[in-house]
């Protein structure tokens, strides 16, 4: 009896605080042990709420709780809502690579629930940035900002992905195109409704494919 009693409190608890995710970050990290963060965000969420309205926004992101809050319970991490679309997992112990493995399961587990919560004929899927202690960082401060960046990172290339922390000999695209070349690059950007980094993405794979075939 106590046991069950027990199960259903963790079933229940809620996630954590920005404030107490933080102190758990400290916590985890003065341990020595090292832990990964698992920053994920929805995609498409606004215009989700434009176009379907509010409340189908409210369900996509009460569905990415419920995968969040499973996997916290059932792992045992710590879990916290950081923003309106922003959560954190604090996985104590977990090297960036299985991190990233673990975060590629947990994305599809997320996308699957977003399909069911939302509206036909609409998309709403996750982005995670991982992160490292000891790897990319040594304080919470630099965890929190490193696993952003990767987050970041993942979005510029068009979202639902799974990204890691730039590495420090990562240059702008800038470095390497004429001001003239990257307003053509916007502009057409614009027109197909596609991030300028999936657009480089494809004409590199078109490249890449056609000098592959002489």
């Amino acid at each position: 009896m106590p046991a069950r009693s027990a199960t259903k409190a963790r079933a229940t608890r809620a996630p954590l605080t920005a404030g107490a995710f933080g102190d758990a970050v400290q916590a985890t990290i003065e341990k020595g042990a090292g832990a990964s963060l698992l920053l994920t965000d929805l995609d498409d969420l606004q215009p989700l709420n434009e176009r379907a309205g509010r409340a189908a926004g409210d369900r996509a992101i009460e569905a990415a709780m419920r995968v969040l809050k499973a996997a916290a319970e059932t792992e045992g991490y710590a879990l916290a809502r950081l923003g309106g679309d922003e959560f954190g997992l604090l996985v104590p112990g977990m090297p960036l690579e299985q991190a990233f493995l673990r975060a590629e399961r947990l994305r599809t587990d997320l996308n699957t629930a977003l399909a069911r919560a939302i509206p036909r004929g609409f998309t709403c899927t996750a982005t995670i940035g991982v992160a490292n202690v000891p790897r990319d960082a040594k304080t919470p401060e630099q965890l929190m900002r490193k696993a952003d960046l990767a987050l970041y990172a993942a979005k510029e290339q068009g979202g639902n992905a799974v990204g890691l922390t730039p590495g420090e000999d990562m240059v702008l695209k800038s470095s390497y195109y004429s001001s003239a070349q990257l307003g053509r690059l916007k502009s057409l950007a614009e027109r197909f409704k596609k991030k300028e980094a999936v657009l480089l993405r494809e004409a590199l794979d078109d490249l890449l494919r056609k000098h592959e075939r002489t």
